[in-house]
């Protein structure tokens, strides 16, 4: 795929920090932007990469750029095709809860995130799962969860030992979003 393709990547020093180098340069052509700060062109984009880090800690910038979250959800109802993990996938959802109240996100997934301190619970390891004959790879770390009953996923995930754990992985329409961070992209 290398050369082949443009991705787009959000990059923040903390709201989306975690990335993989060998994703990076699987990628082809890679273009960054800031989620608080930059709106995104979409023009010639073949894919968004919306990875993990830490929105719960600056939602105020991430609420402030509203029309990235507008320009993000227009490209996922178009069909864009999008990778999110973790955080990104979290700033897909509805909302992110916390203790000072409810910050909206870019409304593409119909869920909501508590980042509340009573809520917080550790969830971390190894990840393996298979969707549409893929096999992927990756691993789980965050103490963010996902507020009320959860989400039913396309697929079971499984631990390094290979029993089941309890996180979703979903598609919509072009998106595949997990709290997975994958190893291949």
């Amino acid at each position: 795929m290398a050369g082949t393709t443009t991705t787009l990547i959000a990059r923040n020093k903390e709201s989306f920090s975690f990335l993989y180098q060998e994703n990076i340069d699987r990628l082809g052509k890679v273009v960054y932007f800031d989620p608080e700060c930059d709106v995104p062109s979409f023009e010639d984009i073949d894919m968004l990469y919306l990875p993990g880090g830490y929105p719960e800690k600056h939602l105020d910038a991430l609420v402030a750029n509203k029309a990235c979250r507008e320009s993000i959800k227009d490209f996922a109802e178009q069909g864009g095709k999008i990778v999110a993990e973790c955080g990104g996938m979290m700033y897909l959802c509805q909302q992110i809860v916390t203790d000072e109240g409810a910050y909206p996100m870019c409304g593409v997934l119909p869920y909501s995130i508590t980042a509340c301190k009573a809520d917080r619970k550790l969830s971390l390891g190894y990840r393996r799962f298979e969707l549409e004959g893929r096999e992927y790879r990756g691993h789980e770390f965050h103490y963010t969860q996902f507020l009320g009953e959860k989400p039913e996923s396309v697929t079971q995930v499984y631990n390094a030992k290979g029993e089941p754990v309890e996180t979703p992985v979903f598609r919509y329409k072009n998106i595949l979003a997990s709290y997975t961070h994958l190893y291949q992209i």
